[in-house]
């Protein structure tokens, strides 16, 4: 009978490369595309599409990637997940067809897409039409770039130029010790620069969270990576035309936290834990750090006020005391610009002193890489909102979602230090020939220093200007923040018509 042949297919594709292939991959400490699957999406929902697609001749043989739909929390989620077991999960055009569609059709259906990446890279026996398939969804992440929330997942080998795909997506997901992504693999290198160097090492979930700043989460196994996965699209809408879901965490919207009042030391050089004052400030603690091993002296993430959806981007004191580098300003303002896209208000924290100075960081482009927050504070037309908690000096003050950047709304704790350079700084230039000339350099430079702080780095001399909204108390920030929100919730902010504009990359 007809449905006999239907069933046997059926079955074929649900095994991939068989039971043995299956078991190996269970010895790797990697479960199969299905199980990942299974785990990712709501039980029960996966409508998949293109089983029976192949480019084998003869008896049927499934293709190295499943794809289809379903549900994450009750929202329509499109996934691909390459099966490693069936040709290593290699790319071909039937492959590369497959990913494509289920691409489109997101797109179309404005829904987020998560891949699930397992694959020894290109089908070589397939020649240039694994490049075609490459580059298709290549071109298929960029047109759905902004568009609709792209989520790559990190769960075996991704090599050559596979790894340019999750690149141009949204965030990417490694597991530690099992994911690996790189250009040219260990062999090559050895062969072309003499290198010694392991997969690991070269382009583990370590590697690439720490160093490279590719990835944007390292998860310790294969399960907590897709429930993390799972939280991620819990702070997003499903498209751009979409807002962010509310949920409601039961945190009183008008709850002050008197602890804030003492966070901060009084001591300004001394640092504090700014990953403290988000937890105190978010609906139930509850921050959803982004990058946190990468460029650690900036903070992102995603947190709710009062039921919202925001994007969080505040300076950590205790790492180079604030101060924006290379790294960092790159780190925030790709989180800037995806929640821009994405109609996701953004609330900074500042205290930074500046600039981080230094030879290296102006020959490797300090300049360029922190013009890129500048710009993209600038650009973003959600909901901002500013808390300066302590420092805000020079060109970092600016470039962290200053009035002059068009934030909406800007407060300064009562201790926030707001100027060119910090006192020490300052009075060394101002008065060097005066301290020179003291009889006793160290306390004619420390009482200059304490009558600048009194008479420049203070918020008062900011809000003078309008610069700042108001000064507030710190315990008073969360009510303040939700009601600088919902006052701005039916903000209108646009751009001079362009095609796009031209960020400095």
């Amino acid at each position: 009978m007809k449905y006999d042949e239907l069933i046997e297919m059926e079955q074929t594709a649900t095994l991939g490369g068989g039971v043995s292939r299956i078991e190996r991959q269970h010895d790797q400490g990697k479960l199969t595309a299905r199980e990942r699957i299974d785990l990712l999406l709501d039980p029960g929902s996966f409508h998949e599409i293109d089983a029976f697609a192949t480019k084998a001749e003869g008896k049927f043989q499934p293709e190295s990637v499943i794809t289809g739909w379903g549900t994450v929390d009750g929202r329509t989620v499109f996934v691909f997940a390459q099966d490693f077991t069936v040709q290593g999960g290699s790319v071909g055009a039937v492959h590369g067809a497959k990913i494509c569609k289920v691409l489109d059709m997101a797109l179309k259906n404005g829904a987020p897409v998560v891949g699930i990446n397992d694959s020894g890279g290109a089908r070589i026996q397939e020649g240039v039409e694994s490049l075609w398939a490459y580059g298709e969804i290549f071109t298929r992440n960029t047109l759905s770039s902004g568009v609709i929330p792209q989520i790559s997942v990190i769960m075996g080998p991704c090599a050559g130029g596979a790894v340019y795909s999750p690149a141009i997506t949204d965030f990417i997901f490694m597991v530690d010790g099992t994911s690996h992504m790189f250009i040219t693999g260990p062999q090559v290198i050895q062969a072309v620069t003499g290198e010694d160097v392991s997969f690991e090492d070269l382009g583990g979930g370590k590697v690439h969270n720490q160093r490279s700043g590719v990835a944007h989460f390292l998860e310790p196994d294969e399960e907590s990576c897709l429930q993390d996965v799972r939280r991620l699209l819990s702070y997003l809408p499903a498209n751009n035309m979409d807002d962010p879901p509310l949920v409601d965490l039961g945190d009183d919207p008008g709850r002050a936290d008197p602890d804030l009042d003492d966070l901060v030391p009084e001591d300004p050089q001394q640092p504090y834990n700014m990953r403290e004052v988000i937890q105190r400030l978010v609906d139930g603690g509850d921050f959803m750090e982004v990058a946190r091993y990468f460029a650690p002296n900036l903070l992102i993430g995603f947190a709710r006020m009062n039921g919202q959806t925001v994007g969080i981007v505040a300076q950590q004191p205790r790492v180079l005391a604030g101060a924006l580098d290379i790294n960092s300003a790159d780190k925030g303002a790709r989180f800037i610009r995806f929640c821009d896209c994405f109609n996701i208000p953004l609330i900074t924290l500042c205290d930074t002193s500046g600039f981080l100075p230094g030879v290296n960081q102006e020959h490797a482009g300090i300049i360029r890489h922190g013009a890129k927050m500048l710009y993209a504070y600038a650009e973003a037309t959600v909901p901002k909102v500013t808390v300066i908690t302590r420092k805000a000096y020079g060109g970092a003050y600016i470039a962290m979602s200053s009035k002059h950047l068009r934030a909406d709304v800007n407060y300064a704790w009562p201790n926030a230090e707001i100027a060119v350079m910090g006192p020490e700084g300052a009075v060394n230039i101002i008065h060097r020939r005066e301290i020179s000339d003291a009889k006793d350099p160290d306390a004619r430079r420390a009482e200059l220093v304490a009558q600048y702080r009194e008479k420049f780095s203070t918020p008062y001399v900011a809000a003078g200007k309008g610069y700042i909204d108001a000064v507030i108390i710190p315990r008073e920030t969360r009510p303040r923040i939700i009601e600088a929100l919902a006052m701005l919730e039916n903000k209108r902010d646009g751009l001079p018509p362009k095609k796009h504009g031209n960020i400095p990359l």
